[in-house]
Protein backbone atom coordinates (compact mmCIF):
# COMPACT_ATOMS: atom_id res chain seq x y z
CA UNK A 1 0.00 0.00 0.00
CA UNK A 2 1.32 3.10 -0.70
CA UNK A 3 1.29 6.14 1.48
CA UNK A 4 2.29 9.95 2.06
CA UNK A 5 4.36 11.25 4.41
CA UNK A 6 1.81 14.67 5.43
CA UNK A 7 3.38 15.81 8.60
CA UNK A 8 5.73 15.29 11.36
CA UNK A 9 4.61 15.70 15.45
CA UNK A 10 5.88 14.13 18.47
CA UNK A 11 8.78 12.16 17.03
CA UNK A 12 6.56 10.68 14.36
CA UNK A 13 6.24 11.07 10.48
CA UNK A 14 2.49 11.14 10.13
CA UNK A 15 1.23 9.61 6.79
CA UNK A 16 -1.82 9.39 4.47
CA UNK A 17 -2.67 6.33 2.43
CA UNK A 18 -3.41 6.56 -1.12
CA UNK A 19 -6.04 3.38 -0.60
CA UNK A 20 -8.83 2.75 1.68
CA UNK A 21 -7.22 1.18 5.77
CA UNK A 22 -9.10 -1.63 5.23
CA UNK A 23 -7.12 -5.13 6.74
CA UNK A 24 -4.30 -2.87 8.19
CA UNK A 25 -3.90 -3.51 11.44
CA UNK A 26 -1.59 -1.95 13.81
CA UNK A 27 2.10 -2.38 14.05
CA UNK A 28 2.57 -2.86 10.20
CA UNK A 29 6.01 -1.77 9.09
CA UNK A 30 6.49 1.11 6.44
CA UNK A 31 9.36 2.01 4.42
CA UNK A 32 10.22 4.82 2.76
CA UNK A 33 10.20 3.73 -1.30
CA UNK A 34 10.58 7.46 -3.26
CA UNK A 35 11.41 11.06 -2.32
CA UNK A 36 8.94 12.35 -5.68
CA UNK A 37 6.27 11.01 -7.36
CA UNK A 38 5.77 12.00 -11.36
CA UNK A 39 4.08 10.66 -14.41
CA UNK A 40 5.15 8.61 -17.81
CA UNK A 41 3.45 11.27 -19.76
CA UNK A 42 3.47 11.20 -23.48
CA UNK A 43 1.97 12.07 -26.52
CA UNK A 44 0.40 8.23 -26.62
CA UNK A 45 -1.73 9.35 -23.66
CA UNK A 46 -4.31 11.27 -26.15
CA UNK A 47 -7.50 9.59 -25.86
CA UNK A 48 -6.96 7.83 -22.90
CA UNK A 49 -8.55 7.72 -19.21
CA UNK A 50 -6.05 7.65 -16.47
CA UNK A 51 -6.24 7.50 -12.49
CA UNK A 52 -4.29 9.89 -10.82
CA UNK A 53 -1.56 7.61 -10.25
CA UNK A 54 -1.09 7.56 -14.24
CA UNK A 55 -3.12 3.63 -14.52
CA UNK A 56 -5.09 3.53 -17.03
CA UNK A 57 -9.24 3.27 -16.23
CA UNK A 58 -10.45 2.78 -19.62
CA UNK A 59 -9.52 -0.84 -20.25
CA UNK A 60 -7.14 -0.53 -23.58
CA UNK A 61 -4.07 -1.79 -21.96
CA UNK A 62 -0.95 -0.02 -20.30
CA UNK A 63 0.01 2.95 -21.51
CA UNK A 64 2.39 4.12 -23.72
CA UNK A 65 5.25 5.97 -21.61
CA UNK A 66 6.79 9.00 -22.72
CA UNK A 67 10.40 9.98 -22.23
CA UNK A 68 10.82 11.07 -19.17
CA UNK A 69 8.90 11.28 -15.67
CA UNK A 70 7.16 14.75 -15.03
CA UNK A 71 7.31 15.57 -11.64
CA UNK A 72 3.78 16.15 -10.38
CA UNK A 73 4.30 18.72 -7.80
CA UNK A 74 6.19 21.73 -9.57
CA UNK A 75 6.30 25.20 -9.62
CA UNK A 76 4.81 27.59 -11.85
CA UNK A 77 7.07 29.46 -15.24
CA UNK A 78 9.20 32.55 -13.22
CA UNK A 79 6.80 35.66 -13.50
CA UNK A 80 9.23 37.47 -14.91
CA UNK A 81 10.06 35.25 -17.59
CA UNK A 82 6.63 33.98 -18.37
CA UNK A 83 5.26 35.10 -22.21
CA UNK A 84 1.81 37.41 -22.22
CA UNK A 85 -1.22 35.77 -22.87
CA UNK A 86 -1.90 35.14 -26.85
CA UNK A 87 -4.98 36.44 -29.15
CA UNK A 88 -8.79 35.57 -27.44
CA UNK A 89 -9.84 31.98 -27.86
CA UNK A 90 -13.00 30.89 -29.18
CA UNK A 91 -14.68 29.08 -26.38
CA UNK A 92 -17.80 27.89 -28.53
CA UNK A 93 -20.30 29.45 -26.02
CA UNK A 94 -21.81 32.43 -27.35
CA UNK A 95 -22.50 33.87 -23.47
CA UNK A 96 -18.63 33.29 -22.71
CA UNK A 97 -17.61 34.71 -25.76
CA UNK A 98 -19.49 37.36 -25.95
CA UNK A 99 -19.59 38.82 -22.09
CA UNK A 100 -16.44 37.11 -20.77
CA UNK A 101 -14.13 36.74 -23.74
CA UNK A 102 -11.58 34.50 -23.09
CA UNK A 103 -7.45 34.80 -24.55
CA UNK A 104 -4.69 31.96 -24.56
CA UNK A 105 -3.51 31.04 -21.46
CA UNK A 106 -6.13 32.96 -19.20
CA UNK A 107 -7.44 31.39 -16.41
CA UNK A 108 -11.16 31.65 -15.37
CA UNK A 109 -13.71 30.32 -12.95
CA UNK A 110 -17.04 28.91 -13.25
CA UNK A 111 -18.91 29.39 -9.91
CA UNK A 112 -22.54 27.98 -9.34
CA UNK A 113 -23.74 25.58 -6.68
CA UNK A 114 -24.88 22.24 -7.19
CA UNK A 115 -27.15 21.65 -10.12
CA UNK A 116 -27.07 24.38 -11.93
CA UNK A 117 -25.55 23.24 -14.92
CA UNK A 118 -21.67 22.99 -14.43
CA UNK A 119 -20.76 19.89 -16.07
CA UNK A 120 -22.94 20.51 -18.65
CA UNK A 121 -21.13 23.91 -19.52
CA UNK A 122 -18.04 21.86 -19.13
CA UNK A 123 -19.13 19.42 -21.93
CA UNK A 124 -19.62 22.19 -24.19
CA UNK A 125 -16.44 23.97 -23.87
CA UNK A 126 -14.89 20.83 -24.00
CA UNK A 127 -16.35 19.93 -27.36
CA UNK A 128 -16.64 23.03 -28.59
CA UNK A 129 -13.60 25.12 -27.92
CA UNK A 130 -10.34 26.05 -30.48
CA UNK A 131 -7.26 23.95 -29.06
CA UNK A 132 -5.00 21.63 -29.72
CA UNK A 133 -5.36 19.58 -26.39
CA UNK A 134 -7.95 18.91 -24.40
CA UNK A 135 -6.86 17.85 -19.80
CA UNK A 136 -10.02 17.02 -18.14
CA UNK A 137 -9.31 16.57 -14.96
CA UNK A 138 -12.49 15.09 -12.93
CA UNK A 139 -11.75 15.62 -9.24
CA UNK A 140 -14.25 13.77 -6.57
CA UNK A 141 -16.95 13.61 -9.50
CA UNK A 142 -19.74 10.81 -9.51
CA UNK A 143 -18.25 7.88 -11.01
CA UNK A 144 -21.50 6.92 -13.50
CA UNK A 145 -20.88 10.26 -15.39
CA UNK A 146 -17.23 9.08 -16.63
CA UNK A 147 -18.33 7.07 -19.39
CA UNK A 148 -21.18 9.55 -20.00
CA UNK A 149 -19.29 12.77 -20.59
CA UNK A 150 -16.88 10.57 -22.72
CA UNK A 151 -19.07 8.90 -24.90
CA UNK A 152 -22.20 11.56 -24.90
CA UNK A 153 -20.63 14.89 -24.81
CA UNK A 154 -16.41 14.39 -25.89
CA UNK A 155 -17.54 11.66 -28.85
CA UNK A 156 -14.54 9.70 -30.44
CA UNK A 157 -13.61 13.02 -32.20
CA UNK A 158 -13.25 14.99 -29.34
CA UNK A 159 -11.59 12.03 -27.33
CA UNK A 160 -8.85 11.76 -29.87
CA UNK A 161 -7.42 15.17 -28.52
CA UNK A 162 -8.04 14.75 -24.84
CA UNK A 163 -6.93 13.19 -22.18
CA UNK A 164 -9.14 12.39 -18.95
CA UNK A 165 -7.47 12.19 -15.47
CA UNK A 166 -10.72 10.71 -13.32
CA UNK A 167 -10.69 10.14 -9.05
CA UNK A 168 -14.04 9.72 -8.32
CA UNK A 169 -16.00 10.90 -5.33
CA UNK A 170 -15.46 7.56 -2.91
CA UNK A 171 -11.38 7.60 -3.80
CA UNK A 172 -9.31 8.46 -0.78
CA UNK A 173 -8.57 12.44 -0.09
CA UNK A 174 -5.05 11.38 -1.36
CA UNK A 175 -5.95 10.85 -4.80
CA UNK A 176 -9.08 13.49 -4.98
CA UNK A 177 -5.89 15.90 -4.27
CA UNK A 178 -3.15 14.00 -6.76
CA UNK A 179 -6.22 14.20 -9.61
CA UNK A 180 -5.46 18.30 -9.70
CA UNK A 181 -1.53 17.64 -9.61
CA UNK A 182 -1.50 15.06 -12.25
CA UNK A 183 -4.06 16.43 -14.34
CA UNK A 184 -1.84 19.79 -14.26
CA UNK A 185 0.86 17.61 -15.05
CA UNK A 186 0.15 16.35 -17.99
CA UNK A 187 -1.17 19.93 -19.35
CA UNK A 188 2.38 21.06 -18.95
CA UNK A 189 3.84 18.25 -20.63
CA UNK A 190 1.50 19.09 -24.09
CA UNK A 191 2.05 22.96 -23.39
CA UNK A 192 5.59 22.63 -22.83
CA UNK A 193 6.12 20.72 -26.37
CA UNK A 194 4.34 23.93 -28.16
CA UNK A 195 0.89 23.09 -28.13
CA UNK A 196 -2.47 25.05 -26.96
CA UNK A 197 -3.64 22.98 -24.01
CA UNK A 198 -7.76 23.41 -22.57
CA UNK A 199 -7.28 22.12 -19.28
CA UNK A 200 -10.81 21.64 -17.72
CA UNK A 201 -11.19 21.08 -13.77
CA UNK A 202 -14.05 19.74 -12.02
CA UNK A 203 -13.73 20.41 -9.50
CA UNK A 204 -11.73 23.03 -7.86
CA UNK A 205 -14.36 22.70 -4.48
CA UNK A 206 -13.06 18.95 -3.93
CA UNK A 207 -9.70 19.33 -4.58
CA UNK A 208 -9.51 22.43 -1.34
CA UNK A 209 -11.92 19.60 0.58
CA UNK A 210 -9.27 16.81 -0.36
CA UNK A 211 -6.69 19.45 1.52
CA UNK A 212 -8.89 20.32 4.24
CA UNK A 213 -9.68 16.38 5.20
CA UNK A 214 -5.40 16.06 4.77
CA UNK A 215 -4.61 18.99 6.58
CA UNK A 216 -6.62 18.03 9.59
CA UNK A 217 -5.43 14.41 9.20
CA UNK A 218 -1.68 15.85 9.58
CA UNK A 219 -3.12 18.56 13.17
CA UNK A 220 -3.07 22.14 10.91
CA UNK A 221 -5.84 23.77 12.77
CA UNK A 222 -9.28 23.92 11.80
CA UNK A 223 -9.61 27.42 10.60
CA UNK A 224 -12.33 29.54 8.17
CA UNK A 225 -15.15 27.23 8.12
CA UNK A 226 -12.98 24.64 9.12
CA UNK A 227 -10.58 24.48 6.34
CA UNK A 228 -6.94 25.36 7.50
CA UNK A 229 -4.37 27.16 6.38
CA UNK A 230 -2.82 24.93 4.25
CA UNK A 231 -5.85 24.73 1.67
CA UNK A 232 -5.26 28.65 1.60
CA UNK A 233 -1.63 27.99 0.60
CA UNK A 234 -1.56 25.45 -1.67
CA UNK A 235 -4.78 26.60 -4.11
CA UNK A 236 -2.46 29.39 -5.66
CA UNK A 237 0.31 26.71 -5.97
CA UNK A 238 -1.97 24.69 -8.40
CA UNK A 239 -3.47 27.53 -9.91
CA UNK A 240 -0.56 29.74 -11.22
CA UNK A 241 1.33 26.57 -12.68
CA UNK A 242 -1.74 27.25 -15.86
CA UNK A 243 -1.45 30.06 -18.07
CA UNK A 244 1.35 30.82 -20.67
CA UNK A 245 4.80 29.39 -20.36
CA UNK A 246 8.43 30.51 -20.48
CA UNK A 247 10.11 32.38 -22.83
CA UNK A 248 10.87 30.05 -26.17
CA UNK A 249 7.85 28.15 -25.88
CA UNK A 250 4.74 28.49 -27.65
CA UNK A 251 2.34 26.64 -25.86
CA UNK A 252 -0.30 27.70 -23.33
CA UNK A 253 -2.32 26.57 -20.60
CA UNK A 254 -5.54 27.65 -20.92
CA UNK A 255 -7.91 27.34 -17.85
CA UNK A 256 -11.15 27.00 -16.89
CA UNK A 257 -11.87 25.52 -13.43
CA UNK A 258 -15.16 24.73 -11.48
CA UNK A 259 -15.98 26.10 -7.98
CA UNK A 260 -19.33 24.35 -6.40
CA UNK A 261 -20.21 27.63 -4.22
CA UNK A 262 -21.79 26.05 -1.20
CA UNK A 263 -26.09 27.08 -0.80
CA UNK A 264 -25.35 29.90 -3.91
CA UNK A 265 -22.94 31.50 -1.12
CA UNK A 266 -20.82 32.89 -3.43
CA UNK A 267 -18.05 34.62 -1.15
CA UNK A 268 -17.72 31.01 0.36
CA UNK A 269 -13.97 30.83 1.64
CA UNK A 270 -13.04 28.69 -1.58
CA UNK A 271 -15.05 30.52 -4.27
CA UNK A 272 -13.26 34.12 -2.58
CA UNK A 273 -9.84 33.00 -2.58
CA UNK A 274 -10.02 31.03 -6.29
CA UNK A 275 -11.78 34.20 -7.69
CA UNK A 276 -9.20 35.97 -5.98
CA UNK A 277 -6.04 33.83 -8.14
CA UNK A 278 -8.35 33.64 -11.13
CA UNK A 279 -8.66 35.99 -14.48
CA UNK A 280 -11.70 36.03 -14.30
CA UNK A 281 -15.39 34.42 -13.28
CA UNK A 282 -18.37 33.31 -14.62
CA UNK A 283 -21.16 32.86 -12.62
CA UNK A 284 -24.30 30.48 -13.09
CA UNK A 285 -27.71 31.21 -11.59
CA UNK A 286 -29.90 28.93 -10.50
CA UNK A 287 -32.96 31.53 -11.13
CA UNK A 288 -31.87 31.58 -14.45
CA UNK A 289 -31.67 28.08 -15.18
CA UNK A 290 -35.42 27.72 -13.39
CA UNK A 291 -36.33 29.77 -16.55
CA UNK A 292 -34.94 27.66 -18.36
CA UNK A 293 -32.44 29.53 -20.36
CA UNK A 294 -29.35 27.33 -21.03
CA UNK A 295 -26.65 27.71 -20.22
CA UNK A 296 -27.48 29.44 -17.02
CA UNK A 297 -24.80 32.32 -17.00
CA UNK A 298 -25.21 35.35 -15.54
CA UNK A 299 -23.63 37.99 -17.80
CA UNK A 300 -24.08 41.07 -15.33
CA UNK A 301 -22.07 38.61 -12.66
CA UNK A 302 -19.46 37.72 -14.66
CA UNK A 303 -16.25 39.26 -15.93
CA UNK A 304 -12.98 38.53 -17.80
CA UNK A 305 -10.33 40.51 -16.59
CA UNK A 306 -8.33 40.72 -20.14
CA UNK A 307 -11.36 41.54 -22.47
CA UNK A 308 -10.32 44.75 -22.70
CA UNK A 309 -6.91 43.58 -24.75
CA UNK A 310 -8.58 41.47 -26.52
CA UNK A 311 -11.88 42.53 -28.47
CA UNK A 312 -12.31 45.75 -30.91
CA UNK A 313 -13.80 48.93 -29.95
CA UNK A 314 -16.87 48.13 -31.65
CA UNK A 315 -17.79 44.70 -29.70
CA UNK A 316 -16.65 46.59 -26.16
CA UNK A 317 -19.12 49.15 -27.15
CA UNK A 318 -22.01 46.05 -28.52
CA UNK A 319 -21.58 44.02 -24.72
CA UNK A 320 -21.14 47.27 -23.22
CA UNK A 321 -24.98 48.07 -23.90
CA UNK A 322 -26.16 44.73 -24.10
CA UNK A 323 -25.22 45.06 -20.24
CA UNK A 324 -26.92 47.82 -19.66
CA UNK A 325 -29.81 46.47 -21.64
CA UNK A 326 -29.86 43.72 -19.17
CA UNK A 327 -29.38 45.33 -15.87
CA UNK A 328 -32.35 48.31 -16.57
CA UNK A 329 -34.37 44.92 -17.23
CA UNK A 330 -33.27 43.37 -14.15
CA UNK A 331 -34.00 46.86 -12.15
CA UNK A 332 -37.90 47.19 -13.30
CA UNK A 333 -38.52 43.05 -13.64
CA UNK A 334 -40.66 43.26 -10.53
CA UNK A 335 -42.31 46.67 -11.29
CA UNK A 336 -43.48 45.53 -14.43
CA UNK A 337 -44.61 42.21 -13.20
CA UNK A 338 -46.75 43.88 -10.82
CA UNK A 339 -48.19 46.74 -13.55
CA UNK A 340 -46.66 49.58 -11.46
CA UNK A 341 -44.70 50.46 -15.07
CA UNK A 342 -46.15 52.49 -17.81
CA UNK A 343 -45.12 51.73 -21.37
CA UNK A 344 -43.59 54.90 -22.47
CA UNK A 345 -43.09 56.49 -18.85
CA UNK A 346 -39.15 56.44 -19.40
CA UNK A 347 -37.60 55.48 -23.00
CA UNK A 348 -34.56 54.03 -21.63
CA UNK A 349 -36.89 51.27 -19.58
CA UNK A 350 -38.81 50.70 -23.13
CA UNK A 351 -35.71 50.34 -24.91
CA UNK A 352 -34.48 47.85 -21.95
CA UNK A 353 -37.58 45.71 -21.57
CA UNK A 354 -37.91 45.43 -25.69
CA UNK A 355 -34.37 44.39 -26.44
CA UNK A 356 -33.43 42.02 -22.79
CA UNK A 357 -35.58 39.39 -24.71
CA UNK A 358 -34.03 39.36 -27.64
CA UNK A 359 -30.43 39.25 -26.05
CA UNK A 360 -31.72 36.33 -23.92
CA UNK A 361 -32.57 34.17 -26.70
CA UNK A 362 -28.60 34.85 -28.02
CA UNK A 363 -27.34 33.56 -25.03
CA UNK A 364 -29.79 30.24 -24.87
CA UNK A 365 -27.68 27.59 -26.93
CA UNK A 366 -28.25 24.08 -27.05
CA UNK A 367 -25.50 21.51 -26.29
CA UNK A 368 -24.48 20.26 -29.14
CA UNK A 369 -24.38 23.84 -30.78
CA UNK A 370 -21.11 25.57 -31.79
CA UNK A 371 -20.02 28.91 -32.00
CA UNK A 372 -17.01 31.67 -32.39
CA UNK A 373 -16.33 35.25 -30.74
CA UNK A 374 -16.85 37.09 -34.28
CA UNK A 375 -20.71 35.07 -34.77
CA UNK A 376 -21.45 35.86 -31.12
CA UNK A 377 -20.90 39.42 -31.50
CA UNK A 378 -22.53 39.10 -34.79
CA UNK A 379 -25.71 37.44 -32.96
CA UNK A 380 -25.52 39.94 -30.32
CA UNK A 381 -25.58 42.88 -32.94
CA UNK A 382 -28.65 41.15 -34.89
CA UNK A 383 -30.78 41.19 -31.90
CA UNK A 384 -30.04 44.72 -30.72
CA UNK A 385 -30.72 46.38 -33.81
CA UNK A 386 -33.60 48.90 -32.62
CA UNK A 387 -36.78 49.22 -34.71
CA UNK A 388 -37.17 52.37 -32.66
CA UNK A 389 -34.29 54.22 -34.32
CA UNK A 390 -30.89 51.84 -34.33
CA UNK A 391 -28.35 51.06 -31.97
CA UNK A 392 -26.33 53.57 -29.94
Amino acid sequence: MTAEVVGLRDGRAEAVAFQPLDGVPAGCPAVLASSEAGLPVGDGWLGRVVDPLGRPLDGLGPLPAGPRFRPVRTAAPEAGRRRRLGPRLDLGVRALDAFATCRRGQRLGLFAASGVGKSTLLSMLAAGADCDVAVLALVGERGRELREFIEDDLGPEGMRRSVVVCATSDSTALMRREAAYAAMAVAEHFADSGKQVLLLMDSVTRFALALREIGLAAGEPPATRGYTPGVFAELPRLLERAGPRGEGCAGAITGLFTVLVEGDDHDEPVADAVRGILDGHVVLDRSIGERGRYPAVDVLRSLSRTVPGCLLPGERALAKRARRLLAVQAEMADLVRLGAYRAGTDPAVDEALRLAPRIEAVLAQGKGERGTVEGAFAALAAAMEDDDGGAD
